[in-house]
């Protein structure tokens, strides 16, 4: 069940932006588990994918596509096509081959994206037969069905909406991820797709989605794994009226903004729907030496076992944030000027418990369903913020029981 009031928004059409869904029974047949996406062609498209070694086969691919000016996306839930190799590139392939002869294309025009099970085959046969329905369902208007076609583990279809105006000109922009367990954003399982109407070419739209990413998908964690399969895609079809992006360009400052406010609520989304989350816990580190260490902090924090699992039974045992804080490798710390604060309740300060603590006040912080962790590290000026969850008994049965 998600964390906190979630909105639905309704998701209006991308100009130059077609989605199409059906259903190839790759690990159920209740819904549509495939997604095609169709970009006008004067599009321009970005994306960024996971650091793991291991990344999925269609990971692979889709790097070697970005530069061949993509035209379509193909997405499958259900199987990761992870740890498949040489046959899984051979899969991926295959499937970028249906799609380019399904739309008078070629198959370096596809991305291929996949999340679900690792290790297991891809069901190509099944994909085959389910493409020509999601070529023909191929609409501007199907973001929320594209959005549910994605979905593994996730409880809501994750959408949010931007409209902007420019000297009169209207900017849409739309983004869809998903996203609940095996989330540790590692970009330079989590998927994101983000489209717009823009103008604006290829290297600048890399660059956003770069500094995007960094802020916001690459500042959550569920349980502190990245994934094998993890991407997010921006893409640009240069089809509204208004005037070209560009560094120069009085709009580039609100065009950057409104990309950067969509990757987050995307990514806040993510951890809202984290497996088995009661909790959304805001960690704030402040005073840092620089963003590195700052976010060093804070993902420390966010990954320890031991802190989860005390917001999960709303236990003040402040003892484990600051025993977190303490290992997470900030060299010559000075532990006088180190505070803590649950809320805006001071637990610790001069190098222990704050005198004005009291266990009353830090309990009533703690039975928040959103909790703030501000750690003031008194010993420099960079500030960062990492959102995570706390860990639940059903954390641990959604993923033992992930495959059956």
């Amino acid at each position: 069940m998600a964390v906190g009031h979630i909105n639905f928004p309704e998701m209006p059409p991308i100009a130059g932006i077609r989605l199409g869904t059906a259903n190839a029974g790759i690990k159920q047949t209740v819904r549509a588990d495939i997604l095609v996406v169709e970009m006008a062609e004067s599009a321009s498209c970005a994306a960024v994918f996971t650091q793991n070694a291991f990344c999925a086969a269609p990971v692979l691919l889709a790097r070697a596509h970005l530069p061949q000016a993509p035209r379509w996306l193909l997405i499958n839930s259900g199987n990761a096509n992870a740890g498949t190799g040489k046959q899984g590139l051979n899969d991926a392939a295959a499937c970028c081959e249906l799609v380019a002869a399904l739309t008078n294309g070629t198959a370096n025009q596809v991305l291929p994206f996949s999340t679900g099970v690792i290790g297991e085959p891809l069901a190509v046969a099944k994909i085959a037969a389910a493409l020509p329905n999601a070529i023909a369902d191929l609409s501007e208007q199907h973001w929320q069905a594209a959005a549910q076609a994605i979905m593994t583990t996730d409880t809501f279809a994750k959408t949010v909406t931007r409209e902007l105006d420019l000297d009169g000109h209207t900017v849409r922009i739309n983004g869809i991820s998903k996203g609940a367990g095996m989330i540790q954003p590692n970009m330079a399982t989590m998927l994101g797709f983000i489209a717009t109407d823009a103008k604006i070419e290829q290297p600048l739209l890399q660059s956003l989605l770069n500094q995007s990413v960094e802020q916001s998908f690459n500042r959550i964690t569920v349980d502190g794994d990245t994934s094998t399969n993890d991407a997010c895609v921006l893409m640009a079809s240069g089809c509204s009226s208004a005037p070209e992006i560009s560094v120069e360009s009085p709009h580039y400052a609100l065009f950057a903004a409104a990309i950067m406010a969509v990757c987050k609520e995307l990514a806040e989304l993510i951890i809202r729907d984290g497996e088995g989350a009661t909790k959304l816990i805001r960690i704030v580190v402040t005073e840092a030496r620089d963003e590195a260490e700052a976010v060093m902090v804070g993902k420390t924090i966010a990954h320890s076992p031991l802190v989860k699992t005390a917001f999960f039974a709303s236990d003040p045992n402040w003892g484990r944030i600051l025993a977190a804080v303490g290992r997470a490798g900030v060299e010559n710390m000075v532990l006088e000027k180190v505070a803590l604060y649950l809320g805006d309740v001071c637990i610790v300060e001069q190098g222990g418990r704050a005198a004005s603590y009291t266990e009353a006040a830090g309990q009533a912080v703690m039975n928040n369903e959103e909790i703030t962790v501000t750690v003031n590290l008194g010993r420099g000026t960079a500030t960062q913020e990492v959102l995570t969850c706390d860990f639940s008994y059903d954390y641990v049965k959604i993923n033992a029981e992930y495959r059956s």
